[in-house]
């Protein structure tokens, strides 16, 4: 039978990727994210050692060694194939934290949008309650009871990023309900699920994309907060573990911190360019 819900204007995939690569901000993002997903991809190809081995002489400048192009670190360790592995652990705690970010806040919001009442309510106080305590402050404790491991620095990063996308999916939840379309799909019988996964979430991705991006980009920095704080798993080469291991020779080998830090720097400016363009690209004020 087919449906008479109305359906909201749909952005063509072909226009969208047009759109998205005329960006100056979403290209030049997407063309450094690419480059830090190679670097995580050919890791294992391109140094199939444990980067954590020592495997030069300690304190090795940039370019001292053609063998070590990076140099190496207090311990004679690779620099270049810690920030090849180093992008692989860094993205994963990052997707890691993410995902579990967007499963708390897009369920959280949808709940208290759609149904209000008592459960919006008690929804609300639970955010309000995260909210309260510093993010970082709160991911610290967690990581400090627990063992400082990539789960459990993946999963304090998730517990703690959620409520203020909770709070946006709530506010479009609440505006979609009120629609033409949901109001149709009611009168049709749509059961709530499938008002919620069909009608509301579709038509709320456009922010919860470009939060995404952007928590993406709060995890890796946090991570490396953390390991610069020593939170970090000791055993795996993250780019914070790399900054937080180096900070104790700062002064006199200053490349030691900063090439993982500029690793940093670029991967999260990617990310907030693609953050950007995406926002630009996916706004329905463009397509009307």
């Amino acid at each position: 039978m087919t449906s008479l819900a109305p359906a909201l204007p749909a952005i063509p995939t072909q226009g969208a990727l047009a759109r998205l690569l005329r960006s100056p901000s979403a290209l030049a993002g997407s063309l450094l994210l690419l480059l830090v997903l190679a670097m995580a991809a050919t890791a294992g190809w391109l140094f199939p050692g444990d980067p954590l081995d020592m495997v030069a002489e300690p304190f090795l400048h940039p370019g001292a060694d053609p063998a070590y192009l990076l140099g190496s670190d207090m311990l004679g360790r690779d620099l270049l194939a810690g920030i090849f592995h180093g992008a692989r652990v860094s993205l994963l705690i990052a997707a890691v934290s993410t995902l579990l970010a967007l499963l708390l806040g897009v369920s959280g919001g949808l709940l208290a949008g759609y149904y209000g009442g008592w459960l919006d309510a008690t929804l609300m106080r639970v955010t309000e309650f995260f909210q309260t305590i510093p993010s970082f402050l709160f991911a610290l404790a967690i990581v400090a009871v627990a063992q400082p491991t990539l789960w459990t620095i993946a999963l304090a990063i998730g517990v703690t990023a959620w409520p203020g996308l909770a709070r946006l999916v709530r506010a479009e939840a609440l505006r979609l309900r009120q629609g033409e379309m949901v109001r149709a799909s009611v009168a049709l019988g749509a059961s709530d699920a499938r008002i919620l996964l069909r009608d509301i979430l579709p038509n709320a991705a456009t922010p919860i994309l470009v939060s995404a991006s952007l928590m993406v980009a709060t995890a890796i920095l946090t991570e490396s907060s953390l390991a610069f704080l020593g939170l970090g798993d000791p055993n795996a080469p993250s780019w914070g573990n790399m900054v937080g291991a180096g900070r104790e020779v700062l002064r006199t080998d200053w490349y030691i911190t900063t090439i993982p830090g500029l690793a940093i720097v670029i991967t999260v400016l990617a990310l907030n360019l693609l953050g950007d363009g995406l926002a630009d690209v996916l706004d329905p004020r463009d397509h009307q």
